[in-house]
C-alpha cells in the first residue's frame, strides 16, 4: 500500500515537472498566437495608431508653441469583455507627453478628480500643521483645452459552422472644451478570425 502511493506520489510531482513553463514574454519578439479576446498588442497598436492620427491632424498643434492641456472624459467599454479601459488610455495619454505637443490633467475627468491629493492638499489651506509658504494658493489650477473620449466595440459574426469573426472597434473623439466641438475623431478596427468553439469573452 505505502509503494502504491508513493507512486502516485512521484507520479504527480512528475507530471507537475512537466507541465508547461512560465517565461517573460519580450514584446519586442513575441510570436505567440493571437486570441480571439483583446490582449496587450492591440491595446498598444489602437494607441499608437490613435496618437499618430491626432499628432497628423495638427489639431494639437498648438500656434504659440506651447502645450496643450487635455483631459481624460469617459471611455466606455462596450464589449463581452472585463477590460479596464484605463490600459488604452494611459497609454495615449504617455504618448502625447512624450510628443510634446499635449500634457493631461489629474484636476479634472468625467468621474471627478483624478488624483485626490490634488482636493487634499487644497483642504490643508489655512492649517496650522502646515507651512504657510508650501500651501497651494488658489487659482492656482489650469483648465483643460481638450477631452478625451470614447468607446471600445465589439461584434461576433458567425462566419460558418467552424469559424466566427470578432470585431473591435476602437473609436476615440477629442473635443474643444471651449465650444464643444469635435476635432478630431478616429476609429481603429481590429478583426480576428478563429474557431467557433473559443470564447470571446
Amino acid at each position: 500500500m505505502r509503494f502504491l502511493t508513493l507512486l502516485v506520489l512521484v507520479s504527480a510531482l512528475t507530471l507537475a515537472g512537466c507541465g508547461q513553463r512560465t517565461v517573460i514574454v519580450d514584446r519586442e519578439t513575441d510570436d505567440a498566437d493571437p486570441t480571439l479576446e483583446l490582449e496587450y498588442r492591440d491595446f498598444e497598436h489602437a494607441a499608437m495608431e490613435a496618437v499618430e492620427s491626432m499628432l497628423k491632424s495638427g489639431q494639437v498643434d498648438h500656434p504659440e508653441g506651447r502645450r496643450y492641456v487635455m483631459a481624460v472624459s469617459r471611455v466606455t467599454n462596450d464589449t463581452m469583455q472585463r477590460i479596464d479601459t484605463d490600459q488604452l488610455v494611459r497609454k495615449i495619454r504617455i504618448e502625447l507627453l512624450q510628443s510634446g505637443k499635449v500634457v493631461t490633467t489629474s484636476a479634472i475627468s468625467a468621474e471627478g478628480v483624478q488624483d485626490e491629493l490634488i482636493d487634499e492638499v487644497r483642504r490643508l489651506r489655512g492649517s496650522e500643521e502646515f507651512r504657510e509658504d508650501t500651501q497651494v494658493e488658489k487659482g492656482t489650477l489650469i483648465s483643460p483645452d481638450y477631452g478625451l473620449s470614447g468607446k471600445i466595440m465589439q461584434r461576433n459574426i458567425r462566419r460558418d459552422s467552424r469559424t466566427q469573426q470578432v470585431e473591435y472597434y476602437f473609436q476615440l473623439v477629442l473635443t474643444d472644451l471651449r465650444d464643444g466641438l469635435a476635432v478630431w475623431e478616429h476609429e481603429t478596427p481590429i478583426i480576428k478570425r478563429g474557431s467557433s468553439r473559443s470564447v470571446a469573452w
